[in-house]
């Protein structure tokens, strides 16, 4: 898929995504590609993402959830991500009031306790300075991982049947859904994934049952919203039948 408008047109604009959910890639491979360190591209990624937010915002999308640290990113050299956990810190500190300007919530999803407590108390700062604000609600998945998600939902199910709470003749896809990090947000209407690999990386493999999948060649970092407005030309296009004909 090329870039190819900067405007978005009337057609795209009134079949809007709700909610629209990212796989940012290519961080590492563009800091290659221009001898840098793969630091700058995590911070050329986070320039990336606040301008993609603000874009979202500015449309009208509900969600955004952008794919930012994985349970797998562990197994990345320590220096690597210890600068992504300052880019977080700095990033979430120096936009909050950006956002807050312009009316956006934050969520975070993923096993957080994880995460050094400069990045916990950072989020939860920002969350409580953001969580009176209606417009679009943009969604972190930080050390998220979606098979560990649902282990932990089954988890909570089982010892909920345990207790006599639930039976499991109560077990269905609600229920279920009720009990993932995401129980208080719509299932995305489109993912991206930038770099042009085809994979989902353990992200959203319960909520993106039905959600349409555009992936770009454009790597993360060069993602802005020429490359988000091709995307949602490209959805826009797609017929929605939901297993209908």
């Amino acid at each position: 898929m090329s870039v190819r408008t900067s405007k978005l047109s009337a057609v795209a604009q009134e079949l809007l995504p709700h909610h629209v959910a990212v796989i940012m890639d290519g961080n590492g491979r563009w800091a290659n590609e221009k001898g840098l360190p793969r630091a700058e591209g995590h911070r050329r990624g986070a320039e990336s993402a606040k301008a993609i937010t603000r874009v979202a915002s500015d449309l009208g999308i509900r969600y955004l959830t952008l794919y930012t640290f994985s349970t797998e990113n562990w197994n990345r050299p320590k220096m690597e991500i210890d600068a992504i956990m300052r880019y977080l810190v700095y990033y979430l500190k120096k936009e909050t009031p950006e956002l807050n300007k312009h009316n956006v919530r934050l969520e975070v999803i993923g096993q957080l306790y994880r995460l050094p407590e400069k990045v916990q108390d950072q989020i939860a700062k920002s969350k409580r300075e953001l969580s009176k604000n209606t417009g679009l609600t943009l969604v972190l998945a930080l050390n998220y991982g979606s098979r560990a998600e649902i282990v932990e939902a089954a988890r909570n199910i089982g010892e909920k049947i345990r207790s006599g709470e639930l039976s499991p003749e109560d077990i269905d896809e609600t229920l279920i859904g009720m009990h993932l990090y995401t129980s208080q947000v719509p299932d995305p209407d489109l993912l991206i994934r930038t770099s042009g690999e085809v994979r989902l990386s353990n992200f959203l493999l319960w909520q993106i049952s039905y959600s349409e999948i555009v992936v770009t060649q454009v790597l993360w970092p060069n993602f802005r919203k020429a490359a988000f407005f091709d995307a949602l030309e490209e959805y826009a296009k797609r017929h929605r039948r939901f297993g209908k004909i």
